[in-house]
Order: C-alpha cells, then structure tokens, then sequence
C-alpha cells in the first residue's frame, strides 16, 4: 500500500523553449536546448536534491518528478518528489509542492498535464495531477525492473501502455475509458517471444513500439486493432536498446541502442527505408523470410560506443530536412540532420558539462 500524496500548490508555466531533463553524477542538470549555441537553462546541485535516481520533466514546464538515488542521495528512493522551480523560495523545501511515498523503490515516473504515473517492479500507479492529487487507478505488472511505461501525451487520448503478464507482452489501458478506482483488465498485445527491454507510444497515441532484449527488431502496432503494422530492423547482433522515440508527426521513428549507433527509419513512406539484397532473390523459406522482410534504417549515425543515450527528434529544418538529437552519458550532445534520400550529416556537437558554470561534476 502507498502512503498517498502529500501537496503544497503548484503552478504549471509551460516554457517558451525546449528543454530536456537529464540526470548527471551527483546532480541534476536541466537546460533549455537553443540547439546553437547549448545554453543551459538551470541546475540543482547536490545540496539541493543529493545524488538522483531518476527524473522527469512535465514537458517543458517548471515541474520535474525526482527520485532519490545513486552513491549521495538526500531522498528516499521509494519516494517521487515534485520540484516546482517557479515557485518563490531559496529553501529547497518551499519548492517541494508534491510527495509520494511507498513501500517500494520507485522505478520511473511519467507525467502528463492532468496525471502522474508511478511505475514499482510489479504495480504502477495513476494520480491525478498537479492539483490535489488523488489515485486513480493501479495495475499489477509483470516483474518490471526496469520500470518500463509509456503516456501518451495528447488530449485526445490518454494511452498508457507498459509489459503484460506474459513474456513479450505489452498491456494498453485509455485511462480515459477506465473506471476510476477499479483495475480492469488491460488489452493485451503479444508483440515477441522474449522480454520486453524498451517501448514507446507516438505523441497521437495511435501506434506503440517495442522492442524486446534480444534488440534486433522494433515492432509497431496499432493502438485500437492491436495489428502488426510494421517490423523494423535495427541488425542482426543482439543489443540493448537504450530508447525508441517518435517524430511529431510519427513520419520517422529513432533508435538507440549499445552498439554506439543511432538508427533512423521512415514510417510514413516505408519504401524509403531500405531492404536486404535476399529481398529481389523471390520466395526463401520461413526463417530467412522473416529477415528478407524487415526493413532497416533509412539513416544512421553512431555516438561512443557502449555509451547509452538517449535520442528524439529536433525540429524540421524544412520539408525534406530533419533532425536527430542524441545526449549521452558521457557529457557529450550531438545533432544529426538527415534527408529522405538517406543522407545524414552532424551538424552540432557540445560536451554540455562545459557549459557549467562550477567544478561539481
């Protein structure tokens, strides 16, 4: 059982730029990203939130979810904490509007405008957010160390998805259909044989895509038949997958993954993504067919290897030129611009512990 929230006010002020969350070392760091040059935006430094385990932005608002964590923590990991930079105060305390304890350590969290969700190894938690916070739904899970989860941040549909009970399994609830305080039974999607390693729903909510440990393949599925769409191939060597996220408009889909590269595949027109050589032999057999049959990158590029990162799409230069943003754990920020012909070129790169202003890190 949860001890429920406790809450002292907050304001939501949406920022006019973009911004990214991120945890380094002892500190938390979150900066506003103006692409050219890397500015950073703010910090919270050790003594004000200690070492972090995990952390998440409300979109680009002053409100971040923060987990205790690491080798110097100040708070409990089986506590989320929301910080409200906006609000007056120099005490760390007065910026602390929101608290959530359980008995468990808390895995990760995600936040949309009006819900937060609290993801344990075998049960996640639904609030309603930011004003008095109140539980809505919880559902068991499947042993989920990874705290894997997904909220669809669009009005129009508020799509949660996160592993099922059976192995390579996803579970999709529309919280919005959900009867508030029951825990009826998600719709069931068997998307691979092995575990699931990484998910992600588009920002419309109508596509999910996961990948499993064995990291070769990302499936997409659609949301309402619960189909197979697509089956995208990221190579032929397991990996780990670090993160799977969408375009804006879910035209292209990004990957990234321990093999240091950053995969690039095209959803809205699949013939831009390219094929294996097998595919022109004709009719092969059943498991070669399987491999003649996915898709593989339209475009790439490669971080430091074994380095994870995380990777989304910037904003579209044009029609025909877009962009890749990748933060690795290194320190290290890179920007890739790519055209539907495959072309892919850097175009920025930074080490954003430089842009610090004190020798914490």
């Amino acid at each position: 059982m949860d001890n429920g929230p406790t809450t002292r006010g907050s304001t939501v002020c949406d920022s006019t730029k973009i911004t990214v969350a991120f945890a380094v070392r002892w500190k938390l760091v979150f900066e506003s990203i103006t692409w050219s040059p890397l500015m950073e935006k703010g910090h919270l430094d050790h003594d004000q939130v200690g070492s972090v385990g995990h952390v998440e932005m409300l979109h680009r608002s002053n409100l971040l979810a923060i987990v205790g964590g690491g080798s110097h923590p100040k708070f409990s990991e089986i506590s989320v904490l929301v910080w409200d930079d906006a609000r007056e105060g120099k005490d760390s305390q007065e910026k602390l509007v929101l608290d959530f304890t359980f008995t468990k350590q808390v895995l990760a969290v995600r936040m949309r405008h009006d819900k937060i969700i609290i993801v344990l190894c075998h049960r996640i938690y639904v609030y309603t957010f930011p004003d008095n916070p109140s539980k809505l739904f919880e559902f068991d899970t499947r042993e989920n160390p990874k705290g894997l989860c997904d909220l669809c941040p669009s009005v129009e549909k508020q799509l949660l998805v996160f592993p099922g009970h059976k192995c390579g399994s996803l579970q999709l609830v529309d919280l919005s259909n959900t009867k508030p305080g029951t825990s009826s039974a998600p719709f069931t999607v068997n998307a691979h044989q092995s575990e699931i390693a990484c998910v992600a729903l588009n920002q419309q909510g109508s596509v999910v895509a996961s990948a499993s440990k064995k990291g070769t393949l990302i499936r997409l599925f659609d949301t309402q038949t619960k189909e197979k769409l697509v089956e995208l191939r990221r190579g032929t060597d397991p990996a780990t997958l670090y993160c799977i996220n969408f375009s804006h408009e879910s035209s292209f889909l990004c990957a990234s993954s321990d093999k240091g590269t950053v995969h690039i595949f095209a959803l809205k027109d699949t013939k831009l993504n390219r094929r294996s050589a097998l595919a022109r032999v004709g009719k092969v057999g059943p498991v070669i067919g399987q491999y003649v049959d996915s898709q593989w990158s339209l475009a790439s590029f490669t971080v430091p290897a074994e380095c994870a990162c995380i990777c989304a799409f910037g904003k579209n230069m044009s029609k025909n030129v877009n962009s890749v943003i990748a933060i690795c754990v290194d320190g290290t920020f890179h920007k890739y611009v790519f055209t539907p012909d495959g072309n892919c070129n850097r175009e920025a790169f930074d080490v954003y512990l430089d842009i610090c202003d004190d020798d914490d890190f």
